[in-house]
């Protein structure tokens, strides 16, 4: 499971392939992850916008910008986690996500919290 920490913000991801919702005939691959964001530091913090880049091999690169995570700013005191499941749809069986969190303190400090580069890839299986 891909992690990493920023300034005591840990952030572990999981992703999934979704078969029962993808169409590879129609390049349709939909994917699943899981993100745990954990405040190992002293003192709270606050998601405020999430910023990703989903790529592909062919290339393309998209950007994904926006308040908060599924339409929640989380505040987490030290020792706290905070867990969603979102999802990505790709025209390709592999591909990668990476991005950053926008964290606030609450003494007025801002910073940005590393995404760790994870892989959305149809098993083998299933080609």
């Amino acid at each position: 499971m891909p992690s990493s920490v920023t300034r005591g913000v840990r952030v572990d991801v999981d992703a999934f392939y979704l078969a029962e919702q993808s169409d590879p005939v129609t390049d349709r691959y939909v994917f699943a992850y899981r993100v745990r964001i954990t405040n190992e530091s002293d003192l709270p913090v606050q998601l405020m916008r999430r910023h990703w880049y989903i790529d592909d091999p062919s290339g393309e690169i998209r950007e994904v910008e926006g308040e908060g995570v599924v339409g929640e700013q989380p505040v987490m005191d030290p020792g706290e986690s905070h867990e969603y499941t979102s999802g990505a749809v790709i025209a390709v069986p592999l591909g990668s996500m990476r991005g950053s969190y926008e964290m606030h303190r609450e003494d007025g400090s801002i910073f940005e919290a590393e995404i760790p580069l994870f892989k959305l890839e149809m098993p083998r299986t299933l080609h």
